[in-house]
């Protein structure tokens, strides 16, 4: 398995339809992530980018995840493949029983 950035343009206004389908695409996004395809979820702040750190065998694999989206139609993305993925653990840390 490896990893992906997709690199995601939003609208810069958003319809009703668009707003409509939030909640869908959290729930979506939510699911992914507690599979382990999603990495990492990031938005912008002026809410027109996003960033997703996607694992999957290989691009199309990637393309097929984020139709998979309810707002695809409104995104345009582009795919990198990553050569490593690091982030700082939000975890606690393991105990050590020494």
């Amino acid at each position: 398995m490896r990893e992906f950035m997709a690199i995601i343009r939003l609208p810069d206004e958003f319809t009703e339809d668009f707003v409509r389908l939030i909640p869908r695409q959290r729930a979506a996004i939510n699911l992914l992530m507690r599979e382990g395809t999603i990495v990492a979820y990031s938005l912008s702040a002026d809410r027109t980018m996003l960033w997703v750190t996607i694992r999957a065998n290989n691009k199309r694999e990637v393309r097929e995840i984020i139709k998979s989206f309810p707002l695809y139609d409104y995104m345009k993305e582009t795919i990198v493949e990553l050569m490593f993925h690091e982030q700082a653990s939000t975890l606690i840390p393991e105990l050590s029983l020494n």
